[in-house]
Formats: C-alpha cells, structure tokens, sequence
C-alpha cells in the first residue's frame, strides 16, 4: 500500500532545513515539503497562514500561535502536534521613535504604538508582557494597525484600535514620528535601512531577554504546526510520524554549528557556545509537557485580550505527544 501523500507549508529556517533537503522523512508518509513564507507576497498578498486557516490549502502547515487558539475555540477544524518552529521573546521587538520622549516601558500609556495586527502572536504576546512584566496596561494603549487579523473577533469596549489603509507604511510612520512605537517580529524597514531615529525599547535588549528567560524558564512560542482535522482522522498516524520528523530535524540542525562557518555570522559557532551557556542545550523543546508553562501563559494573554473565545484545556488544544 502507498503511503499518503501530503503537504506540508514551511517557513525557511535552519531547522526545517532537513525536510527540504531530504535528510530527514516523516515514516509512513509522502510528504510534499512546501516553502512558503509567513508573507508570501506572490499569491496576492495572502500568506501561509491565512493559506491554511481561511483556505485550508495545506495539509499540515506551520502556523501563527495565536491565530490558531483563536481558531480551535472557534471550533474551526485544525489541531496541533505540539511542535513550535518559531520563538521570540517579545522584549527584543519593541521599537521607539527616539523623539517619543519614552524611556521606559510605562511611557508608551497613551500612546500610539504600531502592530502588524492585534491578533498576531507577538502583538499578543508584548501586550501580556508589557502588563505582566511591567504593570503596563495594554487596555491604555492606542493600537493602530497595518494589517487585518485573519480571524474576525470583537474587540473590547474602551480599547483604542485604529486600522491603517493597505497602503499605510507604518515603519515609515515610526521614523516620522506619526506613532511612538511598534513592536514587530521583524525589525522596521527604516531600521534595516539605517535609520537613526529609530531604536529599540530596552537599551540592552539581550539582557531583558535573559531575566525573563530566567524568571520565567521558557523561550516564548511563535508558531505550531498543525493539521486539518480532516486528515488526521483519515491518518492518525500522521501525527506522530511528524511529530518525529520535526525532533529529528532538530538534532540535525543542532549539528550544522559544529562548524564555525555554517553560519553568515563571523562568530557564529562562539555565539552558539554562549547561547548554550546562557539557555542551556535545548531551549526550542518539542512535547506538550515540556511547553506546558510557556502555553498556559499565552492562552490567559489570549482570554485577557478577547481572542479566544473560551478557555481551553492544553490537552484540547494539542495532541499530547512528548
């Protein structure tokens, strides 16, 4: 008997490097490993998650944390292997008009701060830092958006959202001063440019990173990987399958920076070595129970924000594979 044929959507990253190049495979399944970026521009400005969760076009595809809670307590039919691909902490991503007169993370109350979309996972994830790290309260921010969410929901009556036209540029409105702040997974483009009029929240951004890290004991998750309902109940099988591909990948990936030139960076592997120092050999765990803080975190971020729509035991939300 064949095995299933199924696709799989990706972003490029080192670790995911192994699917592509063919060191590793799912046992028991055809996969059709799909490069396909978070904002694929060349499919009429649609991306991989709305791909997944509006079109169900893939069979399996790595997706925004948030996005899909919202969607499982919507009862839309996806679930999640407990794989995160993409991690950020949010501190490091939090970005200032260095005329906003900000120094500190209470002086954004009243201001106008940028996201790419109130829903989005670092946009939920610096509003719950911001008010449980630092007692901001992310209710007396003005919001002011550049993109839809990809799910609709009902915000709350008082919170500030402003939407931009699909032309905005609000990197552009950061540097001129339009709005104080944004927090962004990828840095502004005026700041890929060298702009000097604009900079990060924290002066030393590494340093925040790790007392948090140290407070808290997690790296945040970003992303999961999940499938159609549809196929698992076909395949059952998948999941587990996948969920090894995905721990195998890892160890690979792990491997590349044995080699000091691996990397771009010219102190790639020492950077690995400090890393390692500071986080300890595997701060990208796979499993349900080894990610179980990190998750119950971001699921009262995402009831406090009004995104999901009901509290959601883990085990609902994550086939329990470890």
């Amino acid at each position: 008997m064949a095995n299933p044929k199924l696709t799989l959507a990706l972003s490029h990253y080192d670790r995911h490097v192994p699917f592509f190049d063919g060191t590793v495979r799912a046992e028991g399944l055809d996969l059709n490993v799909l490069i396909v970026g978070q904002s694929d521009r060349q499919r009429d400005g649609e991306d991989r998650h709305e791909r997944m969760l509006q079109k169900a076009e893939f069979d399996a595809a790595e997706l925004s944390l948030s996005s899909y809670l919202m969607a499982k307590s919507r009862g839309m039919p996806f679930t999640a292997i407990p794989v995160f691909p993409r991690r950020l902490f949010s501190l490091s991503q939090m970005w200032i008009n260095t005329d906003a007169d900000i120094q500190a993370p209470q002086d954004l109350v009243g201001k106008k701060v940028g996201l790419h979309s109130f829903q989005n996972t670092l946009a939920t994830l610096a509003k719950g830092d911001l008010q449980s790290e630092f007692d901001v309260p992310w209710r007396r921010i003005h919001w002011i958006l550049s993109k839809k969410d990809n799910i609709p929901f009902e915000p709350e009556s008082g919170v500030k959202i402003e939407q931009l036209s699909p032309t905005a540029k609000v990197g552009d409105m950061l540097e001129s001063g339009e709005i104080s702040a944004m927090m962004t997974p990828h840095p502004p483009k005026p700041v890929l440019r060298g702009s000097k009029k604009i900079r990060r929240l924290f002066a030393e951004p590494k340093a925040e990173d790790l007392r948090y890290y140290k407070k808290n004991g997690f790296f945040p998750i970003m992303h999961v990987v999940a499938f159609k309902d549809e196929v698992l109940k076909e395949y059952p099988e998948a999941a587990r399958s996948l969920f090894k591909a995905f721990t195998d990948a890892k160890k690979i990936c792990r491997e590349y920076y044995a080699d000091p030139n691996w990397s771009w960076l010219a102190w790639g592997r020492q950077a690995f070595e400090e890393e390692e120092k500071l986080l300890g050999p595997d701060p990208w765990p796979y499993g349900l129970e080894k990610n179980r803080a990190n998750l119950e975190r971001f699921v009262g971020y995402s009831l406090d924000q009004g995104l999901m729509t009901k509290k959601m035991a883990l085990e609902k939300l994550f086939l329990p594979l470890n």
